[in-house]
Order: structure tokens, then C-alpha cells, then sequence
């Protein structure tokens, strides 16, 4: 889906799989609660959740976690319209402080759907 979210997904997956090795336990268990979280099967479908942890994402300012859900967020067959209409509520909730956040994320936005498009 192109280079700044391969290189994303590369990165994830082998600090990911490092971390993992530590063979910690609360680590382990964190990492499996997050998995369920957004991959299980559950009352809400799996694009309002994405969208639910691009909103928190974007309140705790954490540019790491807004990449990943605005990724899975297209993976998940969401558009820009409804991915931007999240990253506006995320921008009320956590004022304008998510500004910096939200240039970054919608850059990020960007570039993968038009690489989903090449």
C-alpha cells in the first residue's frame, strides 16, 4: 500500500516480535488484550473500532497508534470521508493541541489511499 506503511508495518512487526521475545508476562497479556480488542469478533463491527482507536489515538497524541488505525481503518474498507469525520471528533475531544497529530495523520491518510489506488 506504499513505502511510509511498509516500512510502518515492517518496523511494527519486527519490534513487535522483539518485545515478544522478552517473554514477559504482563507484556503478553497486554498485547493479547489489545489483539482482541480491535480483531475479535464483538458487537461492534470491526471498522467502528478502528475508528473508536483512531479517536483515542489522536487524544493521547500518540502518532505511533494514529498511523496504525488509520491504516487498519482503510484495510477495513473504510473511505477518507468517514476516516476524516473520526480524525474531527478526536480533534474536539482533545482541542487543538491534536493539530500537529492530525497534519501527520491526514499525510499518512494520503499516502496510503493513493497507493491503494496505484
Amino acid at each position: 500500500m506504499g513505502a511510509k506503511l511498509d516500512e510502518f508495518d515492517a518496523y511494527r512487526a519486527k519490534m513487535n516480535e522483539r518485545i515478544l521475545d522478552l517473554d514477559n508476562r504482563v507484556i503478553k497479556r497486554i498485547f493479547s488484550v489489545d489483539s482482541l480488542a480491535y480483531t475479535a469478533d464483538g458487537r461492534l463491527p470491526r471498522q467502528t473500532r478502528e475508528l473508536l482507536g483512531l479517536v483515542a489515538s489522536l487524544v493521547l497524541r500518540c502518532d505511533d497508534c494514529v498511523r496504525y488505525h488509520v491504516a487498519e481503518s482503510v484495510r477495513a474498507g473504510l473511505g477518507r470521508e468517514e476516516i476524516v469525520e473520526a480524525m474531527s471528533i478526536g480533534l474536539v475531544v482533545g482541542g487543538t493541541i491534536v493539530i500537529p497529530h492530525l497534519r501527520r495523520a491526514v499525510e499518512f491518510l494520503d499516502e496510503v489511499l493513493e497507493s491503494a489506488v496505484d
